[in-house]
C-alpha cells in the first residue's frame, strides 16, 4: 500500500477536517512541515522570553511581600499584587492549553502539531512549584518547536539548557567535587547526576544503551556548569564546574582549568550523532507513528538515513512516509491517546475558536482539562521523565474509555451553537475509511448526538 492522503492525516497528521484538503503526497506532507508555521501564527503560545517576565515579576513580588510582612496594610497590598499575578499565570496557562488545541482543529500542517507533541513528550519537563509549573507550554514553543524539522542535536542542545529542564532535572544544584564553589562552601559539593542520566537513558542512546554508570558520572560532572535563574535564564557558572578532562564513551572532554561551555555542546554533538541515538530515536517515531511492534525493517531504514544525513530529522520523516510499513494496516496501528483524540474530535467538528474557552479557565476546566484528566492524560503532567506511555492498554481501559464516551455526549453541546448532522460529521472524520458498517449504525442513530458518540467512538476513528 503507498500513500494514502485520508489515512495520512489521521495518521501523521491531527485527523481529517471538512475545510482543509489532506496533503497529496508525502512530499507535500513534508513541504508543509518545512514551511510557514501558519497554526502558531494564529493560535500565539507565550514564549519562554514572555514566561521568564512572568517569573522574574513572581520573585520580585515574593520579596515585596517579605519585605512588608511587618506593615500590616502594605503586607494585604502585596499579597493582592501576588494573587492577582498568580491568577493572571492560571489563565495564561489554560489560555495557551486550548491554543494547543486550537492548532490541531484548524491547522493546515497537523504533521508538526503531532511531532511537536512527540517531541515535547521526548523531552519532558514539569515546573515543581508555583508559577514554574505553567512553564510547559513554553517550553516547548522555545526549546521544541523551532527544531521538529531540523537537527536534532540543536534540539538536544536547547532542551538540555532549557531553564525548565535544568529547574526539573535538579540541575541547577549540582557541583563538580572539586569546583571552585566547594571550597567556598567549606567543602560540601553535591554531583547530581539526573539530567546526566536522562540525557543518555531516555533522550540519546537509549535504555540499555552502550553507556556505563561511570559515562553517566563523568558526563554529570562535565554537565556541572549548566544552571538558570528565573530573573536571567539559563547561565553557564565555570565556579560549579569540574575542572579537568571528563571521559564519556571514551572520549576526553575539556582537561582546561577553566571548563567552558562548548565542551558540554561538543558532548552533546557526539551524543546526537551515535548509532545507539539514531536507532533509539527511530524506533520511538515508529512506535508512535505506526504500532507498538513496528517492523525492524522500518527502524533500521530510519536510523540508517539519521546516520546519513547527521540527524538532519525532515529526511528521516521522508522514510517514515515513504516505507510500505507505514501503511500496511489501512487503520488501527495505535489507539489515540487523549490529547489526539480530542483534537481530532475538534477537527472533524470544525469547533470554531470563539466556541473554545480561550479567557475562561472555569470553561477550560469543565470543555479540556477535567475531561483529560479522566481519559488518564492530564494535560501536560505525565508521570515522569520517560513522558507517557505508548502502548495501546495503557489508554483504553474500561474507566477511561467511558471518560471518552462521557465526553462525546456534552463536548457537542459546549463547543457548538447547533449539531451538526452525525452522517456528514462521519464522512468529514474518515472520509472513504468509515466502514460501510459504522456508517449505517450513524444512519439509525435516534439522536444526533447519539449519533456523533457513535461515529466518534467507532475503533475505526479510535485509531490511527
Amino acid at each position: 500500500m503507498s500513500f494514502d492522503p485520508h489515512l495520512a492525516e489521521i495518521r501523521f497528521g491531527t485527523g481529517l477536517s471538512p475545510r482543509l484538503a489532506p496533503a497529496q503526497s508525502a512530499a507535500a506532507l513534508l513541504a508543509r512541515l518545512r514551511g510557514p508555521d501558519e497554526a502558531a501564527a494564529a493560535y500565539p503560545i507565550e514564549g519562554w522570553a514572555g514566561f521568564q517576565a512572568r517569573l522574574a515579576r513572581a520573585a520580585e513580588l515574593t520579596e515585596v511581600r517579605k519585605a512588608a510582612r511587618n506593615d500590616a496594610e502594605a503586607l494585604r497590598a502585596a499579597k493582592k499584587q501576588q494573587n492577582l499575578h498568580n491568577k493572571a499565570a492560571r489563565q495564561a496557562r489554560a489560555d495557551w492549553v486550548v491554543s494547543m488545541a486550537l492548532r490541531r482543529a484548524h491547522t493546515p500542517d497537523g504533521f508538526r502539531e503531532r511531532l511537536t507533541a512527540f517531541w515535547a513528550d521526548h523531552f519532558t519537563v514539569q515546573g515543581k512549584f508555583g508559577i514554574p509549573r505553567r512553564g510547559v507550554a513554553p517550553f516547548t514553543e522555545s526549546a521544541i518547536r523551532p527544531h521538529v524539522a531540523g537537527r536534532f542535536a540543536d534540539m538536544l542542545i536547547a532542551a538540555t539548557t532549557a531553564p525548565m529542564m535544568l529547574h526539573y532535572l535538579d540541575q541547577a544544584s549540582s557541583i563538580g567535587p572539586n569546583a571552585p564553589e566547594v571550597k567556598r562552601r567549606g567543602g560540601r559539593a553535591g554531583l547530581n547526576e539526573n539530567l546526566a542520566r536522562e540525557v543518555m537513558e531516555l533522550h540519546t542512546l537509549g535504555a540499555g544503551g552502550p553507556y556505563t554508570q561511570d559515562d553517566v558520572q563523568q558526563l554529570a560532572e562535565l554537565l556541572t556548569g549548566l544552571s538558570f535563574t528565573f530573573e536571567e535564564g539559563f547561565v553557564f557558572r565555570p565556579r560549579f564546574a569540574e575542572p579537568g578532562p571528563e571521559v564519556v564513551l571514551g572520549k576526553t572532554y575539556g582537561g582546561a582549568e577553566v571548563p567552558h561551555l562548548a565542551e558540554v555542546t561538543e558532548a552533546l554533538e557526539d551524543l546526537a550523532r551515535h548509532p545507539a541515538t539514531a536507532r533509539h530515536l527511530a524506533r520511538k517515531l515508529a512506535v508512535h507513528f505506526v504500532s507498538d511492534d513496528p517492523p525492524e525493517a522500518l527502524i533500521a531504514d530510519m536510523a540508517a538515513r539519521y546516520a546519513e544525513t547527521g540527524g538532519q530529522l525532515a529526511e528521516v520523516y521522508a522514510v517514515l512516509l515513504d516505507h510500505p510499513a507505514a501503511w500496511t494496516a489501512p487503520l488501527g496501528g495505535n489507539v489515540k491517546p487523549p490529547v489526539d483524540f480530542i483534537g481530532s474530535v475538534l477537527r472533524a467538528l470544525d469547533v470554531p475558536a470563539a466556541k473554545m474557552p480561550l479567557g475562561d479557565e472555569r470553561g477550560f476546566r469543565i470543555a479540556l482539562a477535567a475531561p483529560m484528566q479522566q481519559m488518564g492524560q492530564p494535560w501536560e503532567q505525565p508521570n515522569g521523565p520517560d513522558g507517557w506511555p505508548e502502548a495501546d492498554g495503557d489508554w483504553i481501559t474500561p474507566q477511561r474509555y467511558a471518560a471518552r464516551l462521557q465526553w462525546l455526549t456534552s463536548a457537542p453541546l459546549l463547543l457548538l451553537d447547533e449539531v451538526p448532522d452525525p452522517r456528514e460529521v462521519l464522512q468529514s472524520a474518515l472520509g472513504p475509511l468509515a466502514p460501510e458498517g459504522l456508517r449505517f449504525a450513524v444512519a439509525a442513530a435516534q439522536t444526533r448526538i447519539e449519533g456523533l458518540a457513535l461515529a466518534f467512538a467507532a475503533p475505526a476513528f479510535q485509531r490511527m
